[in-house]
């Protein structure tokens, strides 16, 4: 049992290598020969475990051999543009001008209900919004509706915003994330200053976010209304 345990988890590290090696992409997202790569890697080391008289260096040998060749494949890919098309294929443009080309579906063997839940999958539900649509190289849809069916930005409106960055998650369970506080460029006792203008202690807090202009939001341990603050208190920036 104890060498059943102890290949599982030389192969599952090694797996993990092989995967964070061919790069980061979800399942969904994978081109053809990395599909086939990951495929063929999780087969392999299923090998070694079901059966302890094949040496472990008979799964391990195959897994390297096969990332080692996926990561040249992808050098070459970004190399040279046709060997790029001839793995991973085209991206094919489905819809252009409001108008549904059936050739293509035809040769992407794309029924009218694929078509539909692809577009369903990027929040369109009605056919007549659809100004152009390209099936990608991964199989999903990119999708761009027609300028009078899509949401207005506020340059559009004439309407000025600042930029900033995305609050982040500065106390998880408890506990300060000083990293976090500091990269928002306050001083280590932001969090705490902030929840005792509400009577709480940092023990208390289940999540807190910030952001750089000192807006908070804190859900409580116990379950109560969150707490959404403005402008964070006075002397925060360290």
């Amino acid at each position: 049992m104890s060498v059943i345990l102890i290949r599982s988890l030389i192969l599952y590290i090694l797996v993990i290598f092989a995967v964070r090696l061919m790069g980061k992409r979800q399942l969904g997202e994978l081109q053809p020969s990395e599909l086939v790569i990951t495929i063929l890697v999780s087969n392999i080391a299923t090998l070694p475990v079901e059966n302890t008289d094949i040496p472990i260096i008979v799964g391990i040998t195959p897994i390297l051999a096969l990332v080692c060749f996926e990561v040249m494949t992808s050098w070459l890919s970004l190399r040279f543009p046709k060997i790029r098309r001839c793995i991973s294929g085209s991206p094919k443009i489905i819809i252009s001008g409001g108008k549904i080309d059936r050739q293509a579906m035809t040769d992407l063997r794309f029924s009218v209900d694929d078509l539909m839940t692809a577009l369903r999958g990027s929040e369109v539900f009605d056919l007549a919004e659809v100004q152009y649509a390209v099936v990608e190289t991964t199989g999903s849809m990119s999708v761009m509706r027609k300028k009078s069916a899509d949401t207005p930005i506020r340059s559009e409106l004439c309407v000025q915003a600042e930029n900033s960055d995305p609050p982040q998650i500065i106390v998880s369970d408890g506990a300060v994330l000083d990293a976090a506080v500091k990269s928002l460029g306050f001083d280590s006792r932001f969090a705490e200053r902030t929840a005792d203008r509400f009577g709480l202690s940092i023990s208390d807090i289940f999540i807190m976010t910030a952001d750089s202009s000192g807006n908070c939001f804190i859900s409580i341990k116990d379950g109560g209304r969150p707490i959404i603050t403005r402008g964070g208190a006075d002397g925060d920036k360290g």
